[in-house]
């Protein structure tokens, strides 16, 4: 069988399972998913061993291995461009759908109440470090320790960095340690397909711990929301898809290639989780490797496509919630806003709710409403890591054409 369909078939079986759990008092059952739990964990960290040292090898061989430095700064310049318009088109969905739905949800003022206690149970995050210190951390004082910690950008910024010097050195030297890391890529795609044939246990034994400590009691209850911010990041997704098809690509392929990834995202909530199947799935669709070698690093650091639709939805229903009424000046500028904080938001589960804080604040919304964000983002992420994935590749093909082109052999 196809590992897309065991991988879909290892969801759905978590998610059923799960929910049978959690609707059985039997003790033996509810002590599965603790016990099942972990073998979720090892699986996630199996592909996060071969993240950093991939990331690096990518960017190397993508600069080093080329003489056409204008290409790089080329491929560089469009993709900013695009990431930038594809946020801006996140941010015009929230006013020109998710303002006026969420408007009109009702809610009774026990609902409300009892939603805003919710806000006492959530769980809180840290706030995100000053701009000035973002700003001065790109630049890693100890690239190893940015390594060590998962801080991808700086990572990526030293390597990038590397990756140019290498064009200034004897051509021999530089053939030398560009031949050596893309033979630590190679290698690392060998282990990433052993990772990969173990993804619907993977994701098997990450859902359906989730699925048993959720079961239905929280989703019916803020299921308005929920239902609705995933009904925008579905419909934004599709937009990515119509692009493509505009483009001539094979929109069809594109879905069932990149399906099993977006299962991956859909288990780990995290792109950067996600990042070797889609450099795999890239593969898949006969990309220009160095193209997806530039593209998907900095797409996974800095874009995250669906993030500005669904933390402003999550801002405005907030409002609603609290029984704040929004002019158009002001659901334009809490959309503009988290759309320019996207690229500074940390790439982490559930990371692009920080960035609503100094939003909050600046045009006096209820901070204490992000608590009960917080608690009900589970599902929300999880579409949010989804779109994100389909929007970094869709990006690389867009990039990719117009800087060969054309699709070369990837489209019918």
């Amino acid at each position: 069988m196809n590992l897309s369909y065991k991988i879909l078939i290892g969801l759905f079986a978590g998610c059923l399972f799960g929910l049978f759990i959690a609707q059985n008092d039997s003790q033996w059952l509810n002590g599965l998913p603790v016990m099942i739990a972990p073998f979720g964990s090892l699986w996630v960290n199996a592909i996060r061993m071969t993240i950093v040292p991939l990331l690096m090898s990518l960017v190397i061989v993508a600069i080093g291995g080329t003489e056409q430095s204008h290409r790089v700064l080329a491929i560089g310049g469009r993709s900013f461009c695009l990431f930038a318009g594809l946020i801006l088109l996140s941010s015009s969905f929230s006013v020109l759908f998710a303002a006026p739905l969420i408007s009109g949800l009702t809610l009774s003022s026990e609902s409300a109440e009892l939603m805003r206690s919710f806000v006492q149970q959530a769980e809180g995050r840290g706030a995100l470090p000053p701009f000035s210190n973002w700003l001065i951390n790109l630049v890693p004082a100890n690239p190893f320790s940015a390594a060590a910690n998962g801080e991808i950008l700086p990572l990526m910024v030293f390597t990038g960095i590397f990756a140019l010097a290498l064009l200034k050195i004897d051509p021999q030297s530089q053939k030398q340690l560009v031949e050596f890391f893309a033979a630590v890529k190679e290698a690392l795609f060998v282990v990433i397909a052993w990772v990969m044939a173990l993804s619907p246990y993977g994701i098997f034994a990450l859902v359906l711990p989730v699925a048993a400590n959720l079961g239905t009691e929280s989703v019916l209850l803020l299921g308005s929301f929920i239902f609705l911010t995933c009904s925008l990041i579905v419909l934004l997704a599709s937009t990515l898809y119509l692009i493509l098809g505009l483009l001539g690509y094979d929109v069809w392929r594109f879905a069932r290639t990149m399906a099993p990834v977006q299962v991956i995202g859909l288990g780990t909530r995290s792109s950067l989780a996600a990042l070797p199947a889609t450099l795999a799935a890239s593969r898949d669709l006969a990309i220009d490797q160095n193209t997806a070698g530039l593209v998907l690093p900095t797409a996974v650091a800095l874009f995250k496509f669906a993030s500005p639709l669904a933390r402003t939805c999550g801002a405005y229903f907030i409002a609603a919630l609290y029984g704040i009424e929004l002019a158009l000046p002001e659901t334009i500028a809490i959309a503009l806003a988290i759309g320019v904080l996207s690229f500074y938001s940390p790439g982490i589960p559930s990371g692009g709710l920080l960035v609503l804080t100094p939003v909050f604040v600046a045009l006096d919304l209820p901070v204490e409403g992000i608590g009960l964000l917080i608690a009900v983002d589970l599902i929300i992420d999880m579409f949010i890591t989804g779109a994100n994935i389909a929007a970094n590749m869709a990006a690389t093909l867009i990039i990719e054409r117009y800087t060969s082109g054309s699709f070369s052999d990837v489209t019918e």
